[in-house]
């Protein structure tokens, strides 16, 4: 990437190389090399380079993470890279290593690490203007609390590590999560130890570890909007209880202290750095004052980026190409985001920090300019087909055909509730607000099962559910837009006939009967947006009934435009007391809907309502 001897980069390549290097001096592979001359002298009995079965037995449950609230077993694999990192460790093995450093790089049986060799290790060489840099070779150098400190964070799927010590103490401490890009947490927890061990050593009161609560909702509503800070956008955004601030390279969750209630970062990737809001509202991010922007719809992308937006990779490791007011992005391992320089249409730049800075993106078109394959600092992520393109219908294929399972479906009875409920009262959503569109897709073919389930194109909800939907539509009006329902009250059977059609790996995006569907209790709606103008529906992140995750709320591709949409359609819904469903952007709870008990009436057989 640079030239040699001209600037520090980090680089897993760099450190395989060495690895190479090692082989052919020695003649035997490099993990085989590590073990004799390092991890058996020391006594390191539970490190290794491969993946025995006696290792994967010991090995823990690791998860992958992502912040749209996804959680996935981590894969095993060997990354090809070992010399940099994929040893299978434990922490007593770690702190055996820690020990030796702590020896001089000696062990019981001789010496490992010359002193020479060590102090290299340990002391970082100066940059250009004679100050020293914050790595030596293997370790980064700093200080905590005016002590020296030596030590290496590590992550690789599932698993993330820190070996964090005072060497002039000769106190150190191995912290280990099994949760990816959890560092933030190794890390914190490594560092509480070393201060607790040294108020121990020192006679002094023993540290309190900070924790933080979720920020109160009328806090956090002041919180989200969009911000600007030297033509860098940052957004907060509100989701479930959870609030969450991207800016720069990183995506994270803010909470507020417990013991003074300010605002701070603390998430699985780092902890600490504080988060207000100035007199003017604008956002204030350490020294960095960021301008709130209009709560207004973004500019659209522009158009020769929309062919590359999308998602690209593995099930494991999935690069996201999406689109922020006006900057081209690239979300790489589920959660460090990084913004592209635009060289020509089909090369672009990443920024000057992070993993990747002097290494460039490159993508192939196909003939009609959606990009098919994207290349990432070398790495050839093939675009993956997720949900559907702009305008089309999701599709499954039903496990069994329709009409047998119609039959089945109204056989059938719905399940017996304990309790008392309120008299249904279904009040069709038209009569209340004419204005009010109608798309009831179940009544047509075009719907997921390619099926029709209902005979009339009717949307019912309970009366409080409908005067709340009708106040949203009116609040919506001024900013030009209306409310299209596609579905509302849903008889009990088409819900079963719905479960009983899905594949299994797509359970989630639909109800089980044997609870009933809050649909089926008149106190759900399935809808979008639409233009008061001229009648169509929002462009969304994702379309109506698509079985993907890019119709979770939180979902992190798309446009900012579509974005936001996305969230003025959440807020104006919550402000009426619906909340969103966390698979499906467009469906929504009323608060009500557990004093109400499901129902199997078919819409034809619902007599027509007026307001009363």
């Amino acid at each position: 990437v640079y030239k040699p001897g001209t600037r520090t980069k980090y680089s897993n390549a760099g450190i395989a190389v060495v690895g190479e290097v090692v082989e052919q001096i020695t003649g035997v592979p490099y993990s085989q090399r590590i073990e004799e001359t390092i991890l058996k002298p020391l006594g390191m009995t539970e490190s290794n380079f491969v993946l025995t079965p006696e290792v994967d037995t010991k090995l823990a449950t690791a998860w992958m993470w992502t912040l749209d609230g996804r959680r996935f077993k981590a894969p095993k694999f060997a990354i090809g890279t070992a010399p940099a990192g994929n040893m299978y460790s434990s922490v007593t093995d770690l702190a055996k290593f820690l020990s030796c450093i702590f020896r001089d790089g000696k062990t019981a049986g001789g010496e490992i690490l010359s002193p020479e060799t060590l102090k290299k290790m340990t002391t970082p060489p100066a940059d250009s203007n004679g100050k020293p840099q914050g790595f030596a070779i293997g370790f980064h150098v700093g200080t905590l609390d005016g002590h020296k400190t030596i030590g290496h964070g590590g992550a690789v799927y599932g698993f993330s590590t820190t070996v964090e010590a005072l060497p002039e103490q000769k106190l150190g401490v191995a912290a280990v999560a099994a949760l990816d890009g959890a560092n933030g947490v190794a890390e914190r927890l490594a560092q509480f130890a070393l201060r607790l061990m040294l108020a121990q050593k020192e006679g002094k009161p023993l540290p309190e570890y900070r924790t933080t609560t979720p920020i109160p909702p009328a806090r956090a509503a002041e919180l989200v909007g969009a911000y600007v800070r030297e033509g860098f956008p940052a957004t907060i955004t509100e989701l479930n209880g959870r609030v969450w601030l991207a800016y720069g390279d990183f995506c994270r969750e803010v909470r507020a202290a417990a013991d003074n209630g300010e605002l701070l970062v603390d998430d699985p990737v780092g902890f600490g750095a504080k988060v207000a809001l100035d007199e003017k509202h604008n956002l204030v991010l350490g020294d960095r004052t960021l301008e709130r922007l209009p709560d207004e719809p973004p500019a659209p992308a522009p158009e020769r980026w929309k062919g590359l937006i999308g998602e690209y990779g593995w099930d494991h490791n999935t690069l996201y190409i999406l689109e922020n007011r006006g900057q081209l992005l690239a979300l790489i391992e589920w959660f460090y985001s990084y913004p592209l320089t635009e060289i020509n249409e089909n090369e672009f730049a990443f920024p000057d920090h992070g993993l990747y800075h002097g290494e460039k993106l490159f993508l192939t078109r196909d003939a009609s300019g959606r990009a098919t394959k994207v290349v990432a600092a070398e790495v050839p992520f093939l675009r993956r087909e997720v949900g559907t393109k702009d305008g089309e219908t999701y599709r499954i294929k039903p496990v069994k055909p329709i009409d047998e399972l119609r039959a089945t479906a109204l056989a059938a009875t719905p399940p017996k509730e304990e309790g008392e409920f309120l008299k249904s009262d279904l009040v069709e959503l038209v009569t209340l607000d004419p204005t009010i569109k109608l798309d009831i897709r179940y009544a047509t073919t075009n719907n997921f099962t390619g099926n029709v389930f209902y005979k009339q194109p009717r949307a019912f909800l309970q009366r409080a559910a409908a005067e709340a939907l009708v106040r949203v539509n009116q609040r919506l009006k001024a900013r030009g837009l209306g409310l299209l329902v596609h579905d509302a009250y849903r008889p009990w059977y088409v819900t079963k006939m719905f479960w009983d059609a899905t594949p299994e790996e797509f359970k989630d995006f639909v109800a089980n009967p044997a609870k009933g569907s809050r649909h089926n209790r008149g106190c759900a709606v399935d809808l979008t947006l639409y233009d008061l103008k001229t009648g169509q529906p929002i462009q969304m992140v994702a379309g109506y009934d698509e079985f993907s995750p890019r119709s979770f709320p939180f979902y992190s591709g798309g446009t900012s435009q579509q974005r936001w949409y996305r969230e003025l359609l959440r807020r104006a819904m919550e402000a009426e007391g619906f909340t969103v469903y966390e698979f499906e952007w467009w469906h929504f709870d009323f608060k009500d809907w557990k004093k109400h008990s499901i129902g199997n009436i078919r819409l034809e057989e619902i007599p027509a309502t007026t307001a009363n």
